[in-house]
């Protein structure tokens, strides 16, 4: 099981949970977590033993944001160290560290649930932003500051959060950049379901059990590509091209024939495909855009 500077990481039953641990920074981000996040999304892509993620955090705060022991020169990437920039370096180009996070959780492989248990403001909330299914302590806050720190929104959030709360909301929280509790969260939408402090992790692993026991990996992998990617399609017909293919594929599968199979027998399904080696590729018409 991989270890991380910046992160706990544990897999148990088909569940693997992310834990921010930088508790006594309220698990600020740094380059360091950025780099172990990534890493750890590799890594559940390639174990199949891994059927969904749960991101949670350390201590009372689930991401305070951006680590800013750097003072006024934290944002300003060409002040700090080489190794710093290398991190952030793709195809020559400086990139902005929450985007890279956000861009590699999007293409995760495994559904990703986010349990927010306190404190999510900047990068803390944007990156939560990528994961499917957001639910939050009751005492959760967030925070959308960037304009208040002389920023612009990061880590693609201009077109994530539009897509899960509408324009206009999204315009507020960033105009305004202020600190809003989870229940102003939940009545916009980008929380699924508020729990108390100690039923956080207990509800988002029953949420996880009930992926992990019933659907087949292959298939929640493919609808995970299928709904995400298709939400800045130009037309429908790119996504029947996709599920078209798809259904091609899945049909004449074993997954197909256990799922209809362990239907009629009223037992639970025994799934004998992998992500890892029977992932079809559903994709032909579907060219990933690059930084440039």
């Amino acid at each position: 099981m991989p270890t991380f500077e910046t992160l706990l990481y544990d897999v148990a039953d088909g569940i693997c949970t992310i834990t921010l641990n930088r508790p006594e920074k309220l698990n600020a981000f740094n380059t360091q977590m950025m780099q172990d996040m990534i890493a750890a999304f590799d890594a559940t892509d390639a174990d199949d033993a891994v059927r969904v993620v749960i991101v949670t955090g350390a201590g009372r705060a689930f991401c305070a944001g951006a680590d800013l022991s750097a003072g006024a020169e934290t944002f300003n990437y060409d002040a700090g160290d080489a190794l710093h920039r290398e991190a952030r370096m793709r195809e020559g180009v400086q990139r902005d560290g929450g985007g890279l996070l956000t861009m590699r959780i999007f293409e995760s492989l495994k559904p990703v649930i986010s349990a927010c248990n306190g404190a999510a403001v900047g990068v803390g909330v944007t990156m939560q932003l990528a994961m499917d299914i957001r639910m939050a302590s009751d005492s959760a806050r967030y925070g959308f500051v960037f304009a208040r720190r002389g920023l612009n929104p990061e880590a693609a959030s201009s077109w994530f959060l539009p897509h899960l709360v509408g324009v206009q909301t999204a315009l507020e929280w960033c105009y305004t950049g202020r600190i809003f509790p989870a229940q102003e969260a939940h009545e916009k939408g980008l929380v699924r379901s508020l729990h108390a402090p100690d039923d956080l992790l207990p509800a988002a692993r029953a949420l996880a059990r009930e992926i992990a026991d019933n659907t087949a990996p292959v298939s929640v992998a493919i609808t995970r590509q299928l709904i995400w990617r298709m939400a800045g399609a130009a037309h429908p017909m790119q996504a029947h091209q996709a599920d078209s293919r798809g259904i091609q594929a899945r049909g004449k599968s074993g997954d197909a024939r256990e799922g209809v199979s362990s239907f009629l027998e009223k037992r639970p399904p025994n799934y004998p495909d992998k992500v890892s080696t029977d992932l079809p590729d559903i994709w032909s018409h579907w060219t990933p855009p690059t930084f440039s």
